[in-house]
């Protein structure tokens, strides 16, 4: 893909999938045992309940997990997508812990943020994020209720993990399952790398409660895996250069030859953030080709 062609938008949201389900059940697909032991875990351990919402796809994996934590009041991690089903639930389960603290964004994709008007139109209470009409601005070490905020830039400029009581709500920083897209915004690579080295040198949580994905239990075996898969990623790339590749598609190929086509749009995000990393590091060739974008905002 020659400079200046627009590569295909990358969607922060997937088409949502909305289905009856039982209130008593957790939204969006079977249950394994071993998914049911961990929530049941986290409930018990923790006082955390995650309510998944109903909208899976290849980025949002099984769905978007919504977090619920504490009681009288619970507090809310990304109210998800404006979908009725899941708006019940954590509706009931707000009532049900004794009414709502507050709520706060990892970041202000759709799929983690369009319910929360509806939500605080029933429920009024302030809203904390690092950006947008907010009561309380997110930035490094801000507490609000029982979280305190560790700035996490790649998937989005926005991107704040939440730290409380053993727990870290990760977002999309860290999922259950696979890798992260990471998006081109100015130092997003850097940023994430120093991010997730950050948040494995910190010793104030022990389980991982992702936007996506189950909950990880290991959490530093987990930080482990995903700054050796980032900088193995970056050594795969720097070695194709090196071999004298030069467009978007003969990079995708040799760095990311798994990738399903309809993920393809996602590598080539993250690659485009590694490209700007290497750039700024001063360790990128001359004549590769860099992807462009639609969107000016991540």
């Amino acid at each position: 893909m020659p400079a200046g062609v627009q590569a295909p938008a990358v969607s922060a949201n997937v088409a949502a999938v909305n289905g009856s389900i039982p209130p008593d059940s957790e939204p969006g697909g079977p249950r394994s045992d071993d998914d049911s032991r961990s929530d049941a875990g986290l409930l018990g351990d923790y006082d955390i309940l995650r309510l998944r919402a109903p909208n899976p796809g290849p980025l949002t994996l099984t769905g978007t997990n919504t977090w619920v934590v504490g009681r009288r009041p619970a507090w809310v991690v990304d109210p998800g997508p404006l979908l009725d089903e899941h708006l019940r639930r954590l509706m009931a389960a707000i009532e049900s812990r004794g009414g709502l603290g507050g709520v706060v964004l990892t970041h202000d994709h759709s799929d983690h943020s369009d319910a929360v008007e509806t939500l605080l139109e029933v429920h009024p209470a302030p809203l904390a994020a690092a950006r947008g009409d907010v009561d309380v601005r997110l930035a490094e070490d801000v507490r609000f209720g029982p979280f305190q905020a560790v700035y996490t830039p790649g998937h989005a400029e926005d991107h704040y993990a939440l730290v409380a009581d053993g727990a870290c709500f990760t977002g999309d920083a860290v999922l259950g399952d696979g890798s992260v897209l990471i998006t081109p915004h100015p130092g997003a690579m850097s940023g994430y790398l120093l991010a997730l080295t950050r948040l494995r040198l910190r010793e104030d949580f022990n389980v991982l409660c992702p936007g996506h994905g189950e909950v990880v239990w290991d959490a530093r075996a987990k930080l482990d895996e995903y700054i050796a898969h980032r900088i193995d990623r970056e050594n795969r790339l720097i070695l194709a250069l090196n071999e004298g590749l030069r467009t978007v598609p003969d990079l995708l190929n040799a760095v990311w030859p798994e990738v399903p086509a309809e993920l393809r749009p996602a590598a080539t995000a993250t690659l485009a953030a590694h490209l700007d990393k290497l750039e700024a590091d001063q360790v990128l060739p001359r004549g590769v080709h860099r992807p462009a974008f639609e969107t000016e905002r991540w």
